[in-house]
């Protein structure tokens, strides 16, 4: 009597146990079906057509649209994960060629420059065009001018510069940030000019700054890659 109550109980056990593990995984089936794919896509469109108005069948230009319109949304989620994979791969290729600027000096548009010491500072005046009196002021931190470079008369284009390091009694002066002002008589009215300089790279930051991939310069600061123009060779 009492095997049989057993075997009875087993038995109602069993039945829930398999109850239970259908309805679970009738709810991870349902759970993980949350879009429609080709195939529930093609089951709605032959249904459509079984049950259509045979005095109001369905257009073929209406069927074309759908299976269009289908196709269209089915690319073009296809197309945003493509996308997604190459911009991981630009992100990746983009870190790496920057990492090999540590070293370099990069131009970019700065209004000062970071002399180290036993180097020049070196770079470009933007002269938008043919000026009889460049020159370039280079004054310290406190506003004294140190250097001034009379440059001549100079056709327009970016005209490359270059400051030594010393003073205007040909003293070596102390390493530091100097402030650069370019200005030309154009037209018969003095006009301060755009310039650019090159400057160290010591380290750069990828893609933890919010604005994309950082060049650390010397004494001057973050500066994004893009501002970058031109690339010296190594110089330690």
């Amino acid at each position: 009597m009492t095997t049989i109550n057993n075997s009875n109980n087993i038995a109602d056990f069993s039945s829930q146990f398999k109850a239970e593990k259908k309805d679970a995984a009738e709810q991870a089936a349902e759970t993980t079906r949350k879009e429609l794919g080709q195939e529930d896509f093609f089951s709605l469109l032959t249904q459509e057509l079984a049950y259509q108005d045979p005095f109001k069948p369905v257009e073929n230009s209406d069927m074309v649209a759908q299976m269009a319109s289908f196709t269209t949304a089915d690319g073009i989620s296809n197309m945003d994960s493509k996308f997604e994979q190459l911009n991981t791969i630009m992100s990746s290729n983009q870190a790496l060629q920057a990492s090999s600027l540590v070293g370099t000096k990069v131009l970019a548009p700065a209004s000062s420059a970071f002399l180290s010491e036993g180097e020049d500072v070196s770079g470009r005046i933007e002269l938008p065009q043919s000026a009889p009196n460049l020159r370039l002021q280079i004054a310290n931190q406190v506003g004294e001018v140190v250097k001034v470079l009379d440059m001549g008369e100079q056709k327009s284009g970016a005209i490359a510069f270059n400051w030594d390091g010393t003073d205007m009694n040909g003293k070596k002066v102390a390493e530091g940030s100097y402030r650069l002002k370019a200005s030309a008589s154009i037209d018969g009215n003095a006009q301060d000019l755009k310039i650019s300089s090159f400057q160290h790279v010591e380290s750069v930051n990828i893609g933890n700054t919010g604005n994309g991939i950082m060049l650390n310069l010397k004494g001057m600061g973050s500066l994004p890659l893009s501002e970058a123009t031109e690339v010296a060779a190594k110089t330690y």
